[in-house]
């Protein structure tokens, strides 16, 4: 009966599974703490990001925003979402650590950890073409590079990628141990 047992998991190993699950489900908890002031700043930093130069007077100016780009728009709005969401997933972060054996809310958070790691890609990619272009240009589509004009817009707007791409790095940690975690059942 006790080689049964062993061949079933439920020998001796089967408590080191639960403290290893917890610490899985803590690892997951400080990381989705980590990710919202990344998330939350470059929603922020972006959003709040403009400059205006003077042109031949004082009366005409060029101003440049990050809502002139619809780009820009999306990548706030991602953010945004992002941001909500791992908020939100706070206190099912917590039943994990307090019950390590839930096996659905895992899958949940499997499958809503990719949608918001989509949604997170796709605004920061999005707006670091845009980023690129605005320090580059392209010859090929007569896009001049307005990083020089415009510098703090630009210093602005690259730093809140930063953030953003710490952000998918840390929902790729996330799916990783979800996926971990379910497996050593």
């Amino acid at each position: 009966m006790k080689a049964d047992a062993i061949e079933l998991g439920v020998g001796k190993s089967s408590p080191k599974r639960g403290g290893l699950n917890r610490g899985v489900s803590i690892l997951d908890f400080i990381i989705r703490i980590v990710a919202i002031p990344g998330t939350i700043g470059s929603a922020i930093a972006m959003a709040t990001t403009n400059e205006t130069l003077p042109f031949v007077t004082r009366f005409v100016r060029f101003r440049a925003e990050y809502n002139d780009l619809p780009m820009f728009t999306f990548f706030v709005v991602a953010n945004s979402i992002v941001s909500a969401y791992l908020l939100l997933s706070l206190p099912l972060s917590i039943f994990h650590i307090l019950r390590s054996s839930a096996e659905r809310s895992r899958i949940l958070f499997i499958f809503l950890d990719t949608a918001m790691l989509g949604l997170l890609t796709a605004g920061a990619s999005a707006a670091a073409s845009i980023v690129y272009l605005a320090h580059k240009g392209n010859a090929k589509a007569n896009w001049l590079a307005i990083c020089q004009q415009f510098n703090s817009f630009c210093e602005r707007t690259s730093g809140s990628l930063i953030g953003s791409f710490l952000g998918v790095v840390a929902f790729i940690l996330l799916i990783l141990l979800s996926a971990v975690a379910l497996s050593r059942r």
